[in-house]
């Protein structure tokens, strides 16, 4: 479940080039900044509410909205009918596509979004792939860069192998339609498979195949309330 198809629908955005002739989907991630820097064409054709700081390479499509205090640094690619909120802070080569929302206090960086994704509130999303209308809750963190020396492996392939992806920073690769609820943190190298769901408050590593749920069942105890003297 590693290849681009097997998770994502190519068709859902215009950047398809980007997974050409690689083995893995995480291959995109290797090119992503040459991929940017070359085709990135530069203009404003969004609308603005109040006052936001955008970089001289950056393309923003027709009928996005860019809040009041966004930061987009660049170089990047905002494709059309996104909203921008307030506060939300994109770094250097970062894909967009159409129909996405990025949410107030989030941070992109090296990431690909598919159309229709959402990334609604306080999120981290460093060199990772969002696929076509993936959704994190609030607070969900990909984090892209283990403790440890070396790049970062994915469990596992079908020899039972830790796989190599040849990137010292690398997130996740969130399948379409898939699901990550709030306040979950998922590991660098992490795969979540189509129309999966991880349930809140969960720390993630490795895969998840397709259409499955990962569910955190912590211990909740229910006590009586007693009345204050």
């Amino acid at each position: 479940m590693f290849k681009p198809a097997d998770l994502f629908d190519l068709s859902q955005t215009a950047h398809a080039a980007l997974f050409d002739g690689g083995e893995f989907a995480w291959d995109a991630l290797k090119k992503l900044k040459a991929y940017v820097e070359a085709n990135v064409k530069p203009g404003l054709h969004n609308r603005c509410e109040g006052k936001a700081w955008i970089g001289e390479m950056v393309f923003i499509g027709e009928g996005t909205v860019v809040e009041d205090g966004a930061m987009i640094k660049g170089p990047a690619i905002i494709g059309r009918d996104c909203v921008i909120r307030h506060n939300a802070y994109i770094r250097e080569h970062v894909i967009v596509g159409d129909g996405c929302l990025v949410g107030n206090s989030c941070e992109l960086k090296s990431a690909v979004l598919f159309n229709n994704c959402q990334v609604p509130h306080f999120n981290y999303v460093g060199d990772s792939i969002l696929g076509y209308k993936a959704h994190v809750g609030a607070g969900v963190v990909l984090s892209n860069l283990k403790s440890l020396p070396g790049n970062v492996t994915v469990d596992k392939d079908a020899s039972g192998a830790p796989v190599d992806t040849g990137l010292r920073k690398f997130g996740a690769l969130v399948g379409d339609h898939a699901e990550i609820g709030c306040n979950s943190v998922l590991n660098p190298g992490s795969i979540i498979g189509r129309g999966s769901i991880i349930y809140p408050l969960t720390n993630w590593r490795g895969v998840l195949p397709a259409n499955m749920i990962a569910k955190n069942k912590a211990p909740v105890e229910v006590v009586v309330r007693k009345p204050r003297t």
